[in-house]
């Protein structure tokens, strides 16, 4: 039996949902207005569409989002129930002209706090009974969102263990963190989305695509305050043995604006990425437009990277393959993680291989044409770049060359064009370096 229903004949969305649980297939229709809500957990066989007028802005108390198990920057562990979630269920739809609003202001006032005291240890309630259900988080890797905190903000929209999901036509806009975190998951279609964070909301990621497959992204556009499309697997020796990397994912005619990297894969890859194509996308101010990163420790393998027709305009560094990524690495393991000598190679040493990157054009480049660093024990190998063409913007908009890649001051970079160090058969242009 199948039902449509409307938010508005409801106390809340929740119970709405609740009290239909025994329905086949549900509809809830959210009209034109504005709707407070704390929490929402999603079913299967379930159709959330948000009509042109309609927003869902959400309660922005920590206390409000219970621990779940999840995955939070690359490491499995309980973290703060996302304002959105699913769990284990399948054909589930979120659509229409309507806006998801995470009110996230309040959240990243709290993590600009904790930064500009230098707070690595749980000061409230909600980080406490965090750190009480995460031993040894001490000791876990992380990203910049200082886990050492336990302020492990939610995500707006997450998906877990999830098949059939489809996101189409809806803005996604001020998550407290990461976007749409997809994890676990498979065969998802996302479709005309706009996705908005200011530029200088903290790990605000557009998506992420966490050891997920077939994912298609088509006609989004997102604004976002990190990274923009972004691939993962997870981080350290447990996601190794988990196993399941990220793979089989197709982007196409979107658009990026602000955003650290545009087409991101990394940091955490310790399963692996694989098979990405990328296809008519356009970038405007957008950091880095292509964005590798990963680092010692990280593991996996990214290989099967293909990116085509790509025009970009006023970007930091168009292209960047990296494997020196340097944010958050603490003081006492930057000796051998940023070092230049070759280290001992290890399940937990990154590879990249296999990228093809074809027709760019890049225009007003602000920093420099395109980095390319691999590790001296674990060299990039196997990258084509053809029919790339650029140009540097005028001197008065040009940034510091060191502004291309975050490398903690380890590669000093001397020219504007394609550097290279620790790359083994690269083709620029019908050009072979090695």
């Amino acid at each position: 039996m199948s039902k449509k229903v409307t938010l508005t004949d409801y106390p809340s969305l929740q119970q709405c949902m609740d009290v239909n649980n025994h329905v086949d297939q549900l509809e809830i229709v959210v009209p034109a207005g504005t709707y407070l809500t704390g929490p929402l957990t999603l079913r299967s066989n379930l159709t959330l569409t948000l009509e042109k007028g309609a927003v869902l802005e959400f309660k922005d108390d920590p206390n409000l989002y219970p621990p779940v198990w999840t995955r939070w920057e690359g490491v499995e562990c309980y973290a703060m129930h996302p304002l959105i979630y699913a769990n284990g269920q399948q054909n589930i739809t979120i659509q229409g002209e309507g806006v998801i609003d995470g009110q996230g202001q309040a959240w990243w006032n709290k993590f600009a706090q904790i930064q500009k005291e230098d707070r690595n240890t749980p000061r409230f309630d909600y980080e406490k009974r965090l750190a009480s259900m995460n031993p040894g988080y001490q000791e876990q890797t992380g990203g910049g969102g200082r886990r050492s905190t336990q302020f492990l903000r939610p995500p707006l929209l997450q998906i877990w263990k999830c098949q059939n999901f489809t996101l189409k036509g809806v803005t996604l806009r001020n998550s407290p963190w990461w976007t749409f975190h997809m994890v676990y998951s498979s065969d998802i279609q996302i479709q005309g989305v706009t996705f908005r964070n200011p530029a200088d909301a903290i790990n605000t990621d557009a998506m992420d695509i966490d050891s997920s497959k077939n994912v298609t992204v088509t006609d989004c556009l997102l604004d976002v305050g990190d990274d923009g499309v972004t691939l993962k697997s997870g981080s350290g020796p447990s996601a190794q043995a988990i196993g399941i990397p990220t793979e089989n994912v197709t982007v196409k005619h979107c658009r990026i604006l602000n955003s650290h990297g545009g087409i991101a894969i990394g940091s955490e890859t310790a399963a692996g990425v694989k098979n990405l194509t990328v296809d008519d996308c356009t970038f405007v101010g957008t950091q880095r437009c292509v964005r590798l990163k990963t680092r010692r420790g990280r593991g996996g393998t990214i290989e099967g990277i293909y990116l085509h027709n790509l025009h970009m305009d006023r970007c930091w560094c168009p292209i960047a393959l990296q494997m020196y990524f340097a944010s958050e690495v603490k003081a006492d393991e930057a000796g051998k993680i940023l070092s230049l000598d070759a280290q001992p190679v290890t399940a937990q040493t990154p590879h990249i291989q296999d990228v093809e990157i074809k027709d760019v054009v890049a225009t007003n480049v602000r920093c420099v044409a395109a980095f390319i660093v691999g590790l001296p024990e674990a060299k990039i190998k196997n990258v084509r770049i053809e029919n790339y063409q650029w140009s540097l913007a005028k001197d008065d908009d040009l940034l510091p060359i060191d502004q291309a890649e975050k490398t903690g001051g380890t590669i000093h970079l001397n020219q504007r064009g394609i550097n290279t160090i620790n790359v083994t058969n690269l083709q620029v242009n019908d050009h072979l370096f090695n």
